[in-house]
């Protein structure tokens, strides 16, 4: 997050209003003149409610891979359309660390998966399900 807005900061401490209105940063302006308010392309703002955690670790772990095969999505998009090399290299390195932690997290899965029946550890939701119910 620091390095994107770090980025945007770079690209727009010295526009001019006329620039501003120009690229169509007009809005973005009005409402938060040059400083950095972190939103969706779309204009979402960002919001924690994007994290999800169910205390599963099963759960959990596919939606972190799920997280990073979209932020590297993201990169990518990014990437297609920017030529600016001061620009690109920053997010290529964003864009390889997410293909990292998407690996890692694969790591952390497979752990998990193989240990799955072990004292029948993750058969349930250790933070919530004891057997019993309709079991």
């Amino acid at each position: 997050m620091e390095m994107i807005c770090a980025i945007v900061h770079q690209l727009t401490r010295n526009l001019t209003p006329e620039e501003i209105e120009k690229s169509g940063f007009d809005k973005y302006y009005v409402d938060h003149t040059l400083a950095l308010w972190p939103q969706a392309a779309s204009g979402a703002p960002w919001t924690a409610t994007y994290f999800q955690s169910k205390g599963d670790p099963i759960t959990d772990l596919h939606e972190d891979l799920a997280a990073e095969q979209k932020a590297r999505t993201t990169y990518d998009n990014i990437l297609r359309l920017v030529k600016d090399p001061e620009v690109c290299a920053p997010i290529r390195f964003l864009r390889e660390r997410e293909i990292v932690h998407y690996q890692r997290f694969g790591e952390s899965l497979r752990i998990v998966q193989d240990h799955l029946d072990s004292k029948n550890f993750y058969a349930v939701n250790p933070e919530f399900d004891i057997r019993g119910g309709c079991d």
